[in-house]
């Protein structure tokens, strides 16, 4: 292959390339999802509380404090996906339709759990607290990447945590729109992409 060859190859490997990437990005935008953390910063989020977050190589991560990232839109009816990593002690989740973007917790909101030492199990990873329990095994999260899929449409809750459903039912009616919040309250969480679809 001479050197004209080799360069005008390589140029259409990388426009194909290209193409795939933008292809795939205008897809998943006609979807309809929003990619709320863009892997460099919180700027789509407001910082509730005194965790110390943090951006490094992709992944936003709390280790020591408490408090939450909370979206700076409300959301009535939605699709959440999100991948989260925590150790076995941690305590996270995602809150969601928080009446007020300052007051986070689960008389305002919904509490999706991320917590596998809670000792109401049946509250536990999986589970909506106060709302939805989880049955045994129950889920667990610790050491590990997780993909967690929260729907929320009018009184019904969906929640699919590694592709287990952990939750189908109703909600009993408490909040039906508002911001969501991801929450550290211990240990070590990471969330490395976190996308909503209004549905």
């Amino acid at each position: 292959m001479n050197r004209k060859t080799g360069i005008a190859l390589g140029l259409l490997l990388a426009g194909a390339a290209a193409f795939g990437l933008s292809h795939q990005a205008a897809a998943q935008a006609g979807a309809g999802w929003v990619q709320l953390f863009n892997g460099q910063n919180i700027a789509n989020w407001t910082p509730v509380g005194d965790a110390n977050w943090t951006v490094e190589g992709g992944v936003v991560t709390a280790t020591k404090g408490g408090g939450f990232l909370v979206s700076k839109e409300p959301y009535g009816d939605f699709q959440i996906r999100a991948e989260i990593w925590v150790d076995t002690p941690a305590n996270s989740g995602i809150f969601i339709r928080c009446d007020t973007p300052n007051m986070i917790g689960a008389q305002a909101c919904y509490e999706v759990n991320i917590f596998d030492t809670r000792p109401e199990a049946d509250y536990g990873t999986g589970a909506i607290v106060n709302t939805a329990k989880v049955s045994a095994p129950f889920p667990k999260a610790g050491g590990q990447w997780n993909y967690l899929e929260i729907e929320a449409k009018g009184d019904q809750f969906t929640i699919t945590l590694n592709g287990r459903r952990t939750v189908d039912r109703g909600g009993g009616g408490k909040h039906a729109r508002g911001v969501f919040g991801l929450q550290y309250g211990g240990g070590t969480v990471k969330f490395r992409s976190v996308q909503i679809r209004p549905i």
